[in-house]
């Protein structure tokens, strides 16, 4: 398992929409081995492919207690089927644009259909954190972010902001 720097805002790859994986093989089982790791390590509950430079659609999580055993969960090519009509507000960060939490509207529940690390399709009917964590990773593999569902004067103001933070750091190279 390797950790894999993380995309930060603004990069533009953050808005690429991802391609659907082909196929489930050793190298899609390592890329998603690798994005738990990276996900722990940052800490974070949710990290979709593209944040790690990955342009494909696959998205890991992991939203056990802190007190509860770990519970890694892996979607490929995972697709929204149904969102209910009552809505959930939940306090949302991103592993993206570092240090920045605000209150995001989703749906309280969804049905997401995917497919699994042994190549099987499945669904799965979410709520609570759950549903939240999918609906924003989902967004990622679609090239939105979680500051689009925010007023535009919050994210202008979050843009401005990553935008000058990017200016002041030097580049990351990525390696391999």
């Amino acid at each position: 398992m390797t950790v894999r720097p993380i995309i930060i805002l603004p990069d533009p790859k953050l808005r690429q929409v991802s391609k659907p994986m082909e196929r489930v093989d050793d190298e899609v089982r390592q890329l998603a081995s690798d994005m738990l790791e990276t996900m722990y390590d940052a800490p974070g509950i949710g990290l979709a492919a593209i944040q790690v430079g990955e342009p494909v659609r696959m998205l890991v999580l992991d939203v056990s207690e802190k007190d509860e055993p770990k519970n890694p969960q892996v979607f490929i090519n995972p697709e929204i089927m149904a969102r209910s009509d009552a809505r959930n507000v939940h306090e949302e960060g991103c592993l993206s644009i570092p240090d920045y939490y605000a209150e995001v509207e989703r749906p309280a529940e969804v049905t997401v259909n995917y497919i699994d690390l042994d190549g099987k399709q499945q669904t799965v009917e979410a709520s609570g954190i759950l549903a939240t964590c999918l609906q924003h990773e989902i967004d990622h593999l679609n090239g939105v972010l979680f500051i689009d569902h925010l007023s535009k004067l919050k994210r202008d103001i979050v843009l401005r902001r990553f935008r000058k933070l990017a200016k002041e750091r030097p580049p990351v190279r990525m390696v391999g």
